[in-house]
């Protein structure tokens, strides 16, 4: 599979990223501003000298340069339409299209294409062509306003749930349906993925709960919002922390007894009143030992018990180790590729590429002749990137 990727940020690359580690062929068109910095991007960088600049989430795919806003530039994109399968692009609506690059364009020019678009809050409806960024994709979408505890305001959990969870994946997956489809039908189409959409989706269940009356939007009163305390998460007497999933009525009465804890607060599981005693009681046990201490007592046991592990300490944890959860490339460690595959595993591909880093052997692979590329480079709409060596005093990543 051929993929064009017009280079953004966040959520657009990283679906592009689940299909190249899939094994897809993907190109990534950079601008020519990141090839070639302005002063201001420029004093930026010599303000970094001494750091690796690494954007894991372009890992695995080569990257051309192209001026866009020229028609040059537009119309070589258009020729590398012709031979993808693939097109992804994360503008605000209507972006693409005023480039000439919008949907009807390259499909017109390719039946085959599917087109994937990633943006915030969808193609039409009133918050369409408004900024934003995940924090308020998940706002709208319902899923910020439970993140919350009392008395406190709602904690985002990073960026995981608009960019990532309800939107490069969702994209991918997208993209993936369309060219099952496509296998049937020979034609391609327009996938929509916007992150208001794939974070509402990710919320299914809770709606779901609501319905049941199961769900409370009263902040601290709902099992999975930490209201429970087999389902909780507490300190250790060194700072650190613990999480406990214990929901089962077996592994919180074997958690209990590991706690040396009575069978009052068994019977009362299903008891919402009984939860704040009951979390009290396990808080005051847990910040009695460390954490290793914990982690000794309770690792591999039958109470849904997990350590809190930092980024770092994830990378060496014995079993994300014996799976390859985490995978060096270029001396950077990074999470390997998922899901695993018995017949054809996936892979991380190569390191990520300097914008244009691979302009003339893109172009010249996907059909360009050689007279054409040089007449780009030369006007300038399209730029080869020059060979960068990384500093050997490059500081730790």
């Amino acid at each position: 599979m051929k993929v064009v990727e017009l280079a953004g940020r966040g959520p657009g690359p990283f679906g592009a990223m689940i299909l190249a580690d899939l094994g897809a062929e993907v190109v990534r068109v950079a601008r020519l501003e990141d090839v070639a910095p302005s002063e201001e991007e420029s004093a930026t960088e010599r303000s970094l000298k001494g750091h690796r600049r690494i954007d894991l989430l372009t890992r695995g795919r080569r990257s051309v340069a192209l001026d866009l806003k020229h028609p040059g530039g537009v119309e070589a994109v258009l020729r590398m339409v012709d031979r993808a399968d693939v097109l992804v692009e994360g503008y605000r609506p209507g972006v693409a299209e005023r480039l000439g690059l919008g949907p009807d364009e390259c499909l017109w020019r390719n039946p085959r294409l599917v087109y994937a678009r990633m943006t915030g809050f969808g193609q039409e409806g009133p918050y369409a062509r408004s900024p934003g960024h995940d924090i308020n994709y998940v706002a709208l979408a319902g899923a910020l306003d439970p993140l919350r505890r009392p008395g406190q305001p709602p904690a985002p959990p990073l960026n995981l749930l608009g960019d990532f969870g309800g939107g490069g994946m969702l994209l991918a997956l997208g993209v993936l349906g369309a060219l099952v489809e496509r296998a049937r039908s020979g034609l391609g189409q327009v996938v929509d993925a916007a992150m208001v959409d794939g974070v509402a989706l990710l919320t299914t269940l809770f709606h779901g709960m609501r319905a049941e009356g199961l769900w409370s939007d009263e902040p601290g009163t709902n099992i999975l919002s930490l209201a429970a305390p087999f389902y909780n998460v507490y300190e250790t007497s060194d700072g650190r922390h613990v999480a406990v999933g214990a929901g089962e009525h077996q592994f919180y009465a074997e958690l209990l007894q590991r706690l040396g804890l009575g069978d009052e607060l068994l019977r009362q599981q299903g008891d919402p009143a009984t939860w704040p005693a009951g979390r009290a009681a396990l808080e005051a046990v847990f910040r009695t030992r460390t954490l290793a201490e914990w982690t000794a007592e309770l690792e591999g046991t039958d109470t849904c018990f997990t350590p809190v592990l930092t980024m770092e300490e994830a990378t060496r944890h014995p079993h994300n180790v014996e799976r390859r959860t985490f995978v060096e490339v270029d001396g950077v460690v990074q999470p390997a590729p998922a899901p695993r595959f018995s017949r054809t595993p996936a892979g991380p591909g190569g390191p990520p590429a300097a914008a244009g880093q691979h302009t003339r052997e893109v172009l010249l692979d996907w059909g360009f002749a050689q007279d054409d590329l040089d007449a780009l480079l030369a006007s300038g709409v399209a730029l080869q990137a020059p060979t960068r060596e990384t500093p050997s005093d490059a500081g730790p990543t």
